[in-house]
């Protein structure tokens, strides 16, 4: 399979975010804390999302969906243990570590896989539990956890990690008194977690802040909860609609979680028209330099969207310089952005685009997620035909890329072998 673009079309038009993929997969894993049904909404079909409900599944959950409404019954839970296989699907599998260890008292499972993004090691996971109580035992990847009591303690993260605070932030509902994590992740992610959590009768405090409290919860109750709009979707359509030129209202989001995204569009030259759940952007022919990006933990310009900026980078007038702070191997996308004729050096962390490129249609192949979704929009702009293979790495976090780009005129459909 493969996706083809035919390039040098302006989108316009208009189009909704769907919910987000890095907000719905802890609150999925969530769910096994509750005997009980809850109920998620604004589900988007992803690859991860299907991933994440066969571990549901596997551990004896029933799962149903409905359009965008999947409701968990987690009172038949019978197993603490996922298989490897489950767990290489994705990276956001090690969530369900926190989650089944509160649930149950101990958890089996493996290294996570996912994209190939360089070192992501799990280590702040695992201290952070064995700081609430947690003995584990690692051997050739495979990890056992047993926690028979655990105590809220204060966790001092050296890195502000969505995933470990997420992690903490599921198993301290098990942990006897107050859990405090300090430098915790600010994402918008753990502010929805923390919500689902809280409907689901947990006392939360300071999510969205560098400071959160959890406190053990004896009694949970049953939850319908909507999942926030994805911010790095909505940030990839805008990226779109301004380097191709062209008109597009973009829905259902929240403009405060893509501002450093839009900041850098209004710079370049861009014009933006935010209201309170939608952004207009018009392109134009005479986009300017971005400067230097740097990624950084929210606030800060998320890595997700390094990519795709990095495509629209290709488009500006003058140079614009990417250091990445978050991944070490996340510039895999370069090469096969150069290949479609874009001017791109590398040198470690950083990467310098000269801008004004004159993209050519290619064959080209996803090594990962937001790198597959920079090859989209640059085959957007690519005159002539461009094919992009490996495709089921953008399925991970985009709900059918060719017909959300398909509904803003560009010729983009998805091709078997």
């Amino acid at each position: 399979m493969s996706l083809e673009v035919c390039g040098g079309k302006p989108l316009k038009g208009e189009i909704a975010v769907h919910g987000a993929k890095n907000s719905v997969l802890p609150i999925l894993s969530a769910t096994v804390l509750r005997a009980g049904v809850c109920v998620i909404e604004n589900c988007p079909c992803l690859r991860d999302v299907h991933s994440a409900i066969t571990i549901l599944e596997h551990l004896g959950c029933r799962v149903h969906r409905e359009g965008s409404t999947v409701t968990v019954d987690a009172s038949t839970l019978h197993t603490c243990s996922i298989p490897d296989a489950m767990m290489r699907e994705m990276r956001s599998s090690v969530i369900f570590l926190g989650a089944i260890l509160a649930r149950t008292g101990c958890a089996e499972l493996y290294l996570p896989g996912g994209c190939e993004l360089g070192n992501r090691p799990i280590d702040l996971h695992l201290s952070a539990l064995r700081c609430l109580g947690a003995e584990i035992e690692e051997e050739g990847g495979h990890i056992c956890c047993k926690a028979s009591c655990m105590v809220g303690r204060e966790i001092q993260l050296s890195f502000p990690s969505v995933g470990a605070t997420e992690n903490i932030m599921l198993a301290a509902t098990a942990a006897k008194g107050t859990t405090r994590i300090r430098n915790a992740a600010r994402e918008p992610e753990i502010v929805d977690l923390a919500c689902f959590l809280q409907k689901m009768g947990v006392s939360i405090r300071g999510a969205g802040t560098s400071e959160i409290e959890v406190d053990c919860v004896e009694k949970t109750q049953d939850v319908i909860h909507r999942v926030m709009p994805d911010r790095i979707v909505a940030a990839t359509y805008l990226i779109g609609a301004a380097m191709t030129g062209g008109d597009v209202l973009v829905c259902d989001l929240v403009p405060e979680h893509v501002a450093t995204v839009t900041a850098l569009l209004e710079c370049s030259g861009c014009n933006l028209d935010i209201d309170r759940d939608k952004i207009r952007v018009r392109g134009t022919e005479n986009l300017k330099s971005c400067g230097t990006i740097r990624t950084m933990p929210y606030p800060g310009f998320p890595t997700d969207a390094q990519a795709p900026l990095m495509a629209y980078a290709t488009q500006c007038a003058g140079t614009a310089v990417f250091v990445e702070n978050i991944f070490d191997s996340r510039y895999r996308h370069v090469s096969e952005l150069t290949r479609m004729g874009a001017n791109i050096q590398v040198v470690g962390r950083v990467a310098v685009v000269e801008g004004k490129s004159p993209l050519s249609g290619a064959n080209v192949s996803a090594s990962d997620l937001r790198g597959g979704a920079a090859l989209v929009l640059a085959a957007l702009c690519a005159d002539g035909v461009s094919r992009i293979s490996e495709e089921k790495y953008i399925d991970r976090g985009y709900e059918s890329i060719e017909n959300g780009f398909s509904k803003l005129g560009a010729e983009i459909i998805r091709k078997g072998e």
